[in-house]
C-alpha cells in the first residue's frame, strides 16, 4: 500500500513562511499560527513540504487504508491562503455564512481558502477550527502519534 504523502517533518516552519509568503502574507500566517495554536494547544509543525499543521489523528478508511494527519493547519497557495478543516455539520455551514462577505472564501471539500485574513472574522474562524478538531476527535478516538 502506498504511503501518504503528506507526513510530519523537521522542516522550519520560519523557513517555509520566509521562503513561500509575501510580506502580507507573512502577517496573516503569524496571526493564523497564533489563532491555530492557541484553539488545538500544540505548537506547528511542518506536514510534507507545504503545510503547517497542528496536532495529529490517526484515521483508517473502510478499505483498510490508515494514516496520520494533521489535525487542522494551512498553507500558502500563491497568493491565497488555505486553512484546513471539515465545516459540513450544520453549526460548521452557518458559521460559514457569518466568516466574512460574499466572495472574500470559498470551502473546498476540507480547504477554507482566502486572500487575506483581514476579510475574514478571526473568532468566527477560530469557531471553525475548534468545531472542526472536535468532529475529528470525535471521528478518530484513537488520538494523535
Amino acid at each position: 500500500m502506498a504511503e501518504a504523502k503528506t507526513q510530519p517533518t523537521a522542516a522550519s516552519v520560519d523557513a517555509y513562511l520566509a521562503a513561500r509568503a509575501s510580506e502580507a502574507q507573512r502577517a496573516d500566517c503569524q496571526a493564523l499560527m497564533a489563532l491555530l495554536a492557541k484553539v488545538t494547544g500544540e505548537p506547528p509543525r511542518m506536514w510534507g513540504p507545504s503545510i503547517v499543521g497542528y496536532g495529529s489523528y490517526r484515521y483508517t478508511y473502510e478499505s483498510g487504508r490508515s494514516g496520520e494527519a494533521c489535525l487542522t493547519g494551512f498553507a500558502i497557495r500563491g497568493r491565497e491562503l488555505v486553512v484546513y478543516l471539515m465545516a459540513d455539520g450544520a453549526d460548521q455551514v452557518a458559521l460559514l455564512g457569518k466568516l466574512g462577505k460574499l466572495g472574500t472564501h470559498k470551502l473546498g471539500k476540507s480547504c477554507l481558502y482566502f486572500k487575506r485574513l483581514a476579510d475574514l472574522d478571526t473568532g468566527v474562524l477560530a469557531q471553525l477550527v475548534a468545531g472542526s478538531v472536535a468532529e475529528l476527535q470525535r471521528r478518530h478516538p484513537s488520538g494523535g502519534a
